[in-house]
């Protein structure tokens, strides 16, 4: 397991031509002054990079070494209804880990390193338009109680996001400032950076966790789980919302004394403080035949966990994709069960929704 300083050591950057005309550019390129710089012409096409389901060391390499700057195309905000409202335009895409299940390099190359995107204060504006046209939140839902939700981690982490620019501090004292909304995001990383950012309840940040053991082969460069239920109450003393993602739940001989485990150890670690307001998201695991396909190549034992047709069936993704899921019928049963281990462990943390 990586801990995030010792995530990245960038020695070379690439970056669309327009990159040292904003501010926020320039800042991340002076950050690295010693780094090799590369102009390509769009973030989104990198032939050395993008399309590269090679050696894991070659993709682990390129996610410590490499760092990718573009400017953001789209702005729109997209309709969620599960862990947010809204899914806001991403300042990020990719990640310096490299767990064996995510989704993300199936779009856009399996190394798939950090991009950040650098016109932050267009994507800030944007954010702050769209709110201001919601109103109030008219009623309590399953998302939140008062607040309009923007998730703005969709396709990266942005606790290493942070180590690499003042982005992430930016939108986090965006939603301070306005009204009817607040933040949200997903980490598998521990960075105490986060915890001087003054959120005053305004951003609300989603620890993953599963069970240890399990982490350790299919969470690759994350913090390890006692870390990241370790900082629980010191982010919520600092600030924010804190919620819990128990994704992705992954299926196996034994799965419910491990969960068990976990539930134990996070009721043991988190104070009042941190119970009163701890809400959780349940998501089992989506897998896909590309991606089963290149694990194979450099992770078979995690691969032994996440494809499993025995108890999976097939079904095709909106965007075309050939993914596995746990078969309809007994994936309810399951839910079932794992809701119930969690009731009798944790009967103050509310399941917001589970998929």
């Amino acid at each position: 397991m990586a801990r995030p300083r010792d995530l990245l050591d960038v020695t070379t950057i690439y970056h669309e031509p327009a990159v040292p005309d904003y501010p926020r550019g320039r800042e991340i390129l002076d950050r690295f002054p010693e780094a090799e710089r590369i102009v390509v012409p769009s973030h989104w096409n990198i032939p050395s990079l993008h399309g590269n389901a090679g050696s894991v060391e070659d993709w682990v390499r390129i996610k410590r070494s490499t760092l990718v700057l573009g400017v953001k195309k789209g702005l729109a905000m997209r309709p969620n209804g599960r862990s947010a409202h809204f899914i806001a335009p991403s300042t990020s895409n990719g990640c310096a880990m490299a767990c064996a299940y995510c989704y993300v390099p199936r779009r856009k190359g399996f190394a798939n390193p950090i991009s950040l995107f650098v016109n932050v204060e267009a994507v800030a504006a944007a954010i702050a338009r769209h709110a201001a046209r919601q109103g109030h939140l008219s009623e309590p839902d399953t998302i939140d109680p008062a607040l309009w939700v923007y998730d703005l981690g969709e396709n990266g982490d942005l606790s290493v996001d942070a180590m690499v620019s003042e982005t992430v501090r930016d939108l986090v004292a965006l939603f301070r400032d306005i009204p009817n909304a607040k933040a949200s995001f997903a980490t598998k990383a521990v960075n105490r950076d986060l915890l001087a950012y003054d959120p005053q309840g305004k951003t609300r940040i989603r620890f993953s966790l599963m069970p240890e053991r399990i982490a350790r082969i299919v969470d690759v460069r994350t913090a390890p789980i006692p870390e990241r239920i370790a900082a629980i109450d010191d982010f919520v003393a600092a600030g924010y919302e804190v919620h819990v993602n128990f994704s992705p739940v992954i299926l196996y001989e034994g799965w419910e004394a491990d969960w068990s485990a976990l539930f134990a150890a996070i009721d043991g670690a988190i104070g009042p403080a941190a119970r009163a307001q701890l809400k959780a998201e349940i998501i089992l695991l989506t897998h896909n035949a590309d991606l089963h396909a290149v694990n194979l190549g450099w992770h078979p034992k995690a691969e032994d966990l996440l494809w499993r047709p025995d108890i999976q069936e097939a079904k095709v993704s909106e965007g075309g994709g050939a993914n596995l899921r746990y078969r309809t019928g007994w994936k309810g049963q399951w839910l079932a069960r794992f809701k119930a281990l969690l009731a009798e462990r944790m009967p103050y943390c509310t399941v917001r929704y589970a998929f």
